[in-house]
């Protein structure tokens, strides 16, 4: 027999024959399971044993009595266990090996124009362990609703994980569905990551998964079609080649080894509800996506499996924030790892540094890099551009897809094709606006508006082709085609209000999403907004008007100076942060000189970012306008999550006069300029900065005042007030004396 204990597996021969009653031995050298068998099975046994993934049909769990004895079954039952788990075990390994060798070959390559191998191209952007808070509102679903906690540079460092630590749940019961979301805005890089996980698991890491299942969710968006679990798993991705009943038994009986992704949440159709969906517990019925997913989701089918899933923030998902077990932020790339992923794209083009150093001076273009799917995609742009003699990068992101849409087009075009060309340009816009106010990206074959349509648009790389899964009932699989990315969808979406008759001038402010009361956002088509006024102030564009005759474009210039009436009217003043970054995005896509100076003299003096998220380009188009102002502005910049290289760059304009970050921030700050050497920005920022009146309601703001005195006793004394709250107590009111002596104003202490 096998004695299964701490020291391994030991053999005991004896049995000559077997016998048919069941035998009582004790239980000895910490052995936890035996499992006897006729010698003549010895080596096959030993084969099973080797194989680890069968272990758990092996085992028989002894019930101990007071006398610590415990039965074990027939043996006629053991053999014919035995057998059933070599039967067992075929299938299952087969299925494994086809789903890493189904990764390896799908993961092996970017999703580029060019070929490119994710090993060369994937750097890891910025993942951290985020945590929610509960907004307040006016009514009582607000007040229910969670949204992410933004943290300063010291918070982000502390947050920050690996790729190999998203697995890693703590709490939570062991046998119990762990559900992790990954959240990033479009283009921060969800896919590419889920890419990269796949294929780190084919290659053996993650090695706690023996089961990995990628899902698409963009693919499992057709309501009509219902689907068991087992066709789930086991037809709509890998096809297990043979046994797929035992595979699935197998998937039933491990669950804990079983790991779930659904891409792209936003991209179910009826999202809404899941967790307060009926049951969906059996395993052969037929459901929708939708049903599974809430049996899913509220771990009731496949319990124990890890579920991981991705989505947008401020989108659909924040109402399930609560329920999950771990959520994972994306933020994008840092300075750092920007100019590494530009370098590592040109490298070994002859013109690599020249397109290197082309990107990085254009610094409105290279803040949108911070996005891995922009830095793609402008570095694609500047290849298009190098190889065909152009080497100057157009100013906005409008400008930069005008000239993409060109180049693309372009040097195939011949007199006979282009008239056909901007037709198809034009029913594409109309398609991807139409998609995209059902947050959609993805569309059978029979949805084009006509074959040439299609054929153009996968001609030029502007669509890619896609498959839906097979039907459960007739197994067949239906194709259809993707846009490329987002960026792809929101430019031609725009151009479609531009060019489309249908959209009145008097409705067209709608879709600029600028009023002054606060609104949620709408996820999915949130660079129209950008695009449209870009493009209404291209319309001179000679590639823009070879697609649009003499009336279309008398209609859009009353378009345009709708827009213009429009910004006019705005209360600037009494915009919210979110709402007036957006204006300066929408104003800087024009480059009109009248438009941006009309903004710049009406932004209020003092400036609350609070709680605001500030990304590389919002703090650009900030700075931009800001320096076109005469006025003089306090900036508070706390809680904003900005990064260290745009905090230099708004405290050293010349007319802001006064600046507010956390105290962690202003010393990561001053360390920064004086590591740099930068003493002229280092004292203007000491000079700026306002700390009046500072609350310490915990130790950390202690020390971190602390640390702001070590540091300014090197320069110039500030005076400011500060309260000391009552929950530091004693140990903060002795660590406060301490560092009295530094502020030789003092007048006052509470």
């Amino acid at each position: 027999c096998l004695l299964v204990g701490a020291k391994g597996i030991q053999m005991i021969s004896g049995f000559a024959v077997l016998p048919q009653q069941i035998i009582n031995l004790p239980i000895g050298n910490g052995a936890s399971n035996i499992i006897i068998y006729p010698g003549e099975l010895c080596s096959s046994v030993s084969a099973i044993f080797q194989r680890q993934k069968i272990k758990s049909f092996l085992s028989i769990k002894h019930h101990r009595s007071s006398s610590h004895l415990f039965s074990i079954y027939p043996f006629k039952y053991l053999i014919l266990q035995l057998t059933c788990a070599f039967v067992f075990l075929e299938p299952v390994e087969a299925f494994c090996t086809s789903l890493k060798d189904y990764f390896q070959d799908v993961c092996k390559f970017m999703a580029m124009d060019r070929e490119v191998t994710l090993d060369h191209l994937y750097i890891d952007g910025a993942l951290m362990q985020g945590q929610t808070e509960t907004k307040s509102g006016k009514n009582v679903i607000k007040v229910m609703e969670k949204e992410l906690v933004i943290y300063n540079l010291e918070e982000k460092e502390k947050a920050a994980i690996e790729r190999s630590q998203i697995f890693q749940v703590l709490g939570g019961k062991e046998l119990e569905t762990k559900v992790i979301v990954v959240l990033g805005k479009a283009g921060m890089g969800k896919s590419i990551l889920v890419q990269k996980i796949c294929q780190d698991w084919s290659n053996g890491k993650f090695s706690q998964f023996e089961f990995v299942f990628w899902f698409e969710c963009r693919r499992l968006s057709l309501p009509e079609k219902q689907y068991s679990l087992k066709d789930l798993l086991l037809e709509l991705f890998v096809k297990p080649r043979e046994g797929s009943d035992e595979v699935f038994e197998y998937i039933l009986q491990n669950p804990s080894k079983v790991l779930l992704i659904f891409d792209g949440f936003e991209e179910l159709q009826d999202h809404d509800g899941f967790t307060h969906y009926p049951d969906c517990q059996s395993y052969k019925e037929l459901y929708s996506i939708r049903e599974l997913f809430a049996g899913l989701f509220q771990k009731k089918i496949l319990s124990g499996c890890t579920l991981l899933l991705t989505a947008r923030p401020k989108d659909k998902f924040n109402q399930y924030l609560s329920k999950v077990d771990k959520i994972i932020e994306m933020i994008g790339f840092s300075p750092q790892q920007v100019e590494l992923y530009i370098a590592r794209y040109f490298e070994g083009l002859p013109y690599s540094d020249d397109a290197v150093k082309l990107i990085t001076n254009c610094q409105y273009l290279f803040s949108h890099c911070y996005s891995p799917v922009m830095c793609r995609f402008i570095c694609f742009l500047c290849e298009m551009m190098f190889e065909m003699g152009d080497k100057d990068l157009p100013p906005t992101l409008t400008s930069l897809f005008v000239k993409y849409l060109q180049q693309k087009l372009i040097p195939t075009q011949t007199d006979a094709t282009a008239i056909g060309n901007q037709q198809h340009v034009t029913r594409l816009a109309q398609l991807a606006w139409y998609l995209g106010e059902k947050n959609q990206n993805a569309l059978k074959s029979s949805l084009f508006p006509s074959k040439e349509v299609k054929e153009f648009a996968l001609k030029y790389g502007l669509v890619l082709p896609f498959t839906f899964p097979k039907h459960s009932g007739n197994g067949e699989e239906e194709f259809g085609s993707a846009f490329s990315d987002f960026v792809i969808q929101n430019f031609l979406s725009a151009l479609h209000l531009l060019l489309s008759e249908d959209i009145k001038d008097k409705s067209l402010t709608k879709y600029l999403s600028l009023p002054a009361r606060k609104k949620k956002p709408h996820n999915w088509l949130d660079l129209v907004p950008r695009f449209l006024p870009g493009l209404l102030y291209l319309r001179h564009d000679p590639f823009l008007c070879s697609l649009s005759d003499e009336h279309v474009m008398k209609m859009i210039t009353k378009k345009q100076k709708t827009l213009l009436k429009y910004i006019k009217k705005i209360q600037i003043s009494d915009l919210y942060p979110e709402k007036l970054l957006e204006l300066l995005h929408c104003v800087y896509e024009t480059q009109d000189s009248y438009l941006l100076q009309h903004v710049a003299l009406r932004i209020k003096a003092e400036l609350s970012f609070l709680g605001t998220l500030l990304t590389p380009p919002d703090v650009y188009v900030l700075h931009f306008i800001l320096k076109r102002s005469p006025k003089e502005f306090s900036l508070d910049l706390r809680n904003s999550g900005i990064n260290l290289q745009g905090l230099k760059h708004l405290v050293g304009l010349k007319n802001v006069t006064s600046f507010r970050t956390s105290l962690s921030d202003t010393v990561r700050l001053w360390e920064s300029l004086e590591q740099t050497k930068e003493y002229e920005l280092l004292k203007i920022s000491v000079e700026k900065f306002d700390i009046d009146p500072f609350k310490a309601e915990t130790m950390k703001d202690i020390r971190d005042l602390s640390d702001l005195v070590q540091i300014q006793e090197k320069m110039t004394h500030c005076v400011f007030s500060c309260r000391l709250g009552p929950t530091c107590g004693l140990q903060g009111f002795l660590k406060l004396v301490e560092i009295l002596a530094a502020f030789p104003s003092l007048q006052h202490l509470e």
